[in-house]
């Protein structure tokens, strides 16, 4: 346990420094906000689409994972839903509240570290609960907010998902690099030492950014956040724990990746969506801080209990 708390410290010291920056004022959140699109955009991009183009479609989808991993999430989900739905929140709050308890932060977090922890056969694994997570929940929240106003299910709605997804660039360069490698494409060298530069710096760079973000996040609305910081570090591994191990067929190395994925703290995207529609972003900022914060331990204990 201590050896595993030893090997993630690294990891959220440089979530540390990031947070100490940008509380001193030594990195704004304009600063913060260029280094996030660069990361996004070109270092985590770059990181992904290498990963992907040395592995085959094979190696990676496996449906007794995707099944599990669906089923122990919408579960949660659910139960997320409901709460606030009895604590007389509507939709849209219930909606955002739902993506607090399960989206985690695979792509900034998740990714380069449990790659580092876990070694390089998690990569499979990991992208495909990314690529649920962006391509199941990350559609459902906005069907359902803009269902919601709307009064009804739209093809405007359909098509807003649809072009979101197609914007999105960890789904491009996941899609892209699968599309090399089901071809045979060889990557040139320089092509590939190029690529390889610009991914190294995804997991300082977004470890950071995650950092700086948080600094701008206040911690209001405690019990609420409280709550979905609990449904998001302990519920959610959980709940995949026992579809994964129990309920189906799935590889046990692969399913230490998937719960370990699902113990991670909700992810900076939920913020983002919140702020956008306007549902809720304080109690989402909370979040965040909250399941950041305890994630130190949890994803220690987690991690040390899969291996």
């Amino acid at each position: 346990m201590l050896e595993i708390f030893l090997q993630t410290l690294p990891f959220f010291a440089l979530i540390a420094l990031g947070y100490g920056a940008g509380r001193t004022g030594f990195f704004t959140p304009e600063a913060t906000a260029y280094l996030t699109k660069f990361v996004f955009y070109f270092a985590l991009s770059a990181m992904l689409f290498r990963f992907s183009a040395n592995l085959s479609l094979n190696e990676i989808l496996d449906w007794p994972f995707v099944f599990a991993y669906l089923w122990g999430t919408l579960f949660i989900y659910l139960i997320a839903t409901g709460v606030a739905l009895l604590r007389k929140r509507g939709i849209e709050e219930a909606a955002v509240e739902a993506q607090c308890a399960v989206i985690g932060n695979v792509g900034f977090l998740g990714i380069p570290m449990l790659v580092l922890l876990l070694g390089e056969q998690a990569i499979g694994p990991v992208m495909l609960v990314l690529a649920v997570d962006l391509i199941v929940f990350g559609s459902l929240i906005v069907i359902l907010i803009t269902g919601s106003r709307d009064g009804r299910m739209s093809i405007g709605v359909l098509r807003t998902v649809g072009v979101g997804l197609l914007k999105n660039p960890m789904i491009v360069s996941i899609s892209l690099g699968l599309i090399v490698s089901s071809f045979g494409l060889p990557i040139p060298k320089p092509a590939n030492e190029f690529l390889a530069i610009l991914g190294a710096a995804a997991t300082p760079g977004a470890l950071f950014a995650i950092g700086a973000s948080l600094a701008t996040k206040s911690a209001e609305k405690l019990a609420v956040a409280g709550w979905l910081s609990f449904a998001k570090l302990i519920l959610h591994p959980g709940a995949v724990a026992f579809a994964g191990l129990v309920m189906f067929p799935v590889d046990p190395y692969a399913a230490g990746v998937m719960i370990a994925a699902a113990a991670l703290p909700v992810a900076g995207n939920v913020y983002i969506l919140a702020q956008h529609y306007g549902v809720a972003p304080t109690r989402v900022s909370a979040s965040i801080l909250i399941s950041t914060a305890l994630s130190v331990f949890t994803i220690t204990a987690v991690i040390a209990a899969v291996t």
